[in-house]
């Protein structure tokens, strides 16, 4: 991960994912990503509960990966390997648009 005005980096490597998707509007379906971290991964000591907003257009193509530290923008990004990682993960394991429909059919 990326702090904002620090020049040191880390990298998260994700074992598992477990997700919650939902419409946000007509436009933007939101994919909530809470992660398992493979042995010798650690999260920054200042992070709590890191997740991933990830905002999917209507057709389910991921448009923007958004970390954030107990349900909120935290002062980090992703780095382009760990947004590699989880958009690999949304588009090959989600089928976000299906996961959609679910709900609303049983919400």
């Amino acid at each position: 991960m990326l702090k904002y005005g620090s020049p040191e980096t880390g990298e998260l490597r994700f074992k598992a994912f477990r997700s919650r998707v939902e419409r946000r509007d007509e436009q933007w379906i939101d994919v909530e990503l809470r992660f398992e971290l493979e042995e010798g991964s650690a999260l920054p000591d200042d992070v709590t509960d890191l997740t991933a907003l990830v905002i999917c257009t209507k057709k389910g193509d991921v448009f923007q990966v958004v970390p954030q530290d107990e349900g909120m923008d935290c002062e980090y990004q992703f780095t382009p390997s760990e947004k590699e990682q989880i958009i690999r993960y949304v588009e090959q394991e989600l089928d976000v648009t299906a996961l959609v429909k679910i709900n609303q059919t049983h919400g």
